[in-house]
């Protein structure tokens, strides 16, 4: 056994973060999460995993395939913030989007909780839904 596979048995592996013996937050393989600072790159490859899961949980609906790029990305974007559940609640947006009704969509964003929540990131990505990919972003 190498040093990284007994250091990994040793600490043991926890996908969600949990309190140590000593009543420390811990996450991975034993990172202390009062001392432990996200890494950019970790953070980079994290991200990339994430919206993987979302797009792949995405692709499931016809609604999001029948659309183009640029609104599966405004798409991405908010189910990476509010979760795929939480998009799907979004049920206005998705029936607009079911009929390519996008000015619609846009309206439906806006008019939210979310969207009074998050400001100026769902009026860019309303405006994106609407078809104006002048932004600013």
């Amino acid at each position: 056994m190498n040093f990284v596979q007994r250091l990994k048995k040793h600490e043991g592996f926890r996908k969600k973060m949990y309190t140590d013996s000593v009543g420390v937050p811990t996450i991975g393989y034993g990172f202390n999460l009062e001392t432990v600072s996200l890494p950019r790159p970790v953070a980079e490859l994290w991200l990339a995993f994430e919206i993987d899961k979302k797009e792949d949980a995405l692709e499931k609906f016809d609604w999001y395939n029948d659309t183009d790029a640029v609104r599966q990305e405004v798409l991405l974007d908010m189910a990476y913030n509010l979760g795929i559940a939480g998009l799907l609640g979004f049920k206005k947006m998705i029936k607009a989007l079911e009929n390519k009704q996008y000015e619609r969509a846009g309206a439906e964003m806006l008019d939210s909780k979310w969207a009074r929540q998050v400001g100026a990131r769902a009026v860019d990505l309303a405006a994106l839904m609407r078809g104006n990919n002048n932004t600013g972003i």
